[in-house]
């Protein structure tokens, strides 16, 4: 019996942390893909009066928010098209601890940024709409997956 419990002890102590990192991960790229991907572009009713508006309550339901994020990137392009920039990941930021990339081509993308002149329980949004390459947090160094966009690259 002792060398049982041993083996199943081993296995929890061996493939638990590597389980719990997979479901972790899992998480990370599926919420990426409900938070920060839009596509085909949705159409919100006129009582959100704007996209950003009414992206940003289905954002901030879903994280179970109360407060408004100041800056908030959509991406209106099919999944493939965006996975492609995360295959082979050279640079590792050290700030997020993640493997990360500039994509090679510019993606449309909505900018929903929080409106400043307004009482802070109300969360209205501006929509700035435009094509640019991006800064990408991915899975990991080779065949990854995104996981977050840090930012857009500005053009010189």
């Amino acid at each position: 019996m002792a060398p049982a419990v041993a083996q199943l002890l081993f296995l929890q102590l061996v493939l638990g942390p590597t389980l719990v990192m997979a479901v972790q991960l899992e998480i990370a790229v599926q919420n990426f893909r409900t938070l920060n991907m839009d596509y085909p572009k949705a159409k919100f009713p006129d009582d959100f009066k704007g996209y950003c508006n009414g992206f940003m309550s289905y954002v901030r339901g879903r994280k179970e928010q109360w407060y408004c994020p100041e800056t908030h990137y959509v991406l209106h392009s099919p999944w493939k098209a965006i996975w492609k920039s995360c295959k082979n990941s050279e640079s590792f930021c050290e700030n997020y601890n993640e493997y990360c990339t500039l994509t090679t081509k510019p993606f449309p993308i909505t900018i929903c940024r929080v409106n400043k002149r307004q009482p802070p329980t109300s969360c209205r949004y501006s929509s700035t709409e435009t094509n640019r390459q991006l800064y990408l947090l991915c899975s990991s160094k080779y065949e990854g997956q995104p996981i977050g966009i840090l930012g857009l690259y500005k053009r010189t």
